[in-house]
């Protein structure tokens, strides 16, 4: 087993943080922030693999805030939906990005990293996470309790926006070969429920030919925002960085994380360049949607639901 150093607390741009760290990797969680990892930091080639805002300090955003007035770097949490809107049991109102992101979450040091939980006032659920580090990774098991006497229908998804550049790659089960656009001001993809071959396909504007799995076309201005049409066929996918010789891959159990979609900005919100691989348990953002068509996940009445997440950095050789 890989040493962990004692859950030490310090702060991160104005907030209470806890630091995860061994020889090779380090990570950084403010508890207070949504259980937010802000920095999973590559020792190896002494590189940041999730995006970093451009603010000195953080505030902390209250509940059912508006996810584009915060800061949008590193890895929040999104569940028990992401788009606003109607929980199909309950109907109450899910925020924004859902709704744990602006929750504090209660936390102690375990023998191997932390334990993190938030529970919810509006809905009937708990949400437990235990973190820790392996030798190039860090490890999050997750375990949803529904307090409640019927199923409980959500969507989670690790919402971590990662940094890129022009060399960039998106790799994913050799299976994978539709995506359906769902980001409406996308320039190149169409509007909603636009179906595109993966990953080489054509622009709705240009004509031009697009390989999907980078970032294309390179100019100014755009986001895009896609999901896989079918389950995926493995438990995995990955970014690329060729230039550096590494790559961050994802683990985590398809029957329990089936779906996979990925967003690109190349300035085209909030001016910010980066790009988020997110498979989830539910699509597509709207849990209501997702419960409606039979591609929601859901908790067991007065049962509880668990899965893993592993970000795992290493050659691309």
């Amino acid at each position: 087993m890989i040493d962990v150093s004692t859950c030490q607390k310090t702060t991160f741009k104005g907030l209470k943080a806890v630091v995860l760290e061994n020889e090779y990797v380090r990570s950084v969680i403010l508890p207070d922030y949504g259980g937010k990892m802000v920095s999973f930091y590559d020792k190896t080639i002494q590189y940041e693999w999730l995006y970093q805002a451009k603010e000195e300090s953080l505030k902390i955003p209250p509940y059912g805030a508006d996810f584009s007035a915060y800061d949008s770097s590193g890895f929040d949490e999104m569940f028990p939906g992401i788009d606003q809107g109607p929980h199909p049991v309950t109907m109450d109102e899910i925020p924004d990005h859902g709704e744990v992101w602006t929750m504090p979450w209660t936390w102690k040091a375990t023998c191997d990293g932390m334990e993190l939980t938030v529970e919810s006032d509006r809905f009937p659920y708990r949400l437990m996470k235990r973190v820790k580090l392996g030798k190039n990774d860090v490890e999050i098991t997750y375990k949803a309790v529904n307090k409640g006497s019927v199923p409980f229908p959500f969507i989670w998804t690790p919402h971590a926006l990662l940094n890129y550049n022009d060399q960039t790659e998106i790799q994913v089960p050799e299976a994978m070969k539709e995506v359906m656009s769902v980001e409406a001001s996308s320039t190149h993809l169409g509007g909603w429920g636009t179906t595109h071959t993966y990953p080489e396909t054509s622009s709705v504007s240009t004509g031009e030919r697009l390989d999907l799995a980078k970032l294309e076309p390179l100019e100014e201005g755009t986001a895009e925002k896609f999901y896989f049409t079918k389950s995926l066929s493995e438990g995995w996918c990955a970014l690329v960085q060729p230039d550096l010789g590494r790559k961050l891959t994802y683990h985590f159990p398809e029957e329990k994380v089936p779906y996979l979609g990925v967003w690109k900005t190349r300035g085209g919100y909030r001016g910010e360049h980066n790009i988020a691989l997110e498979p989830c348990t539910g699509v597509y953002d709207d849990v209501y949607v997702a419960d409606k068509i039979g591609r929601a996940s859901y908790i067991p009445a007065n049962g509880s639901y668990t899965w893993k997440f592993k970000m795992e950095t290493g050659s691309s050789f």
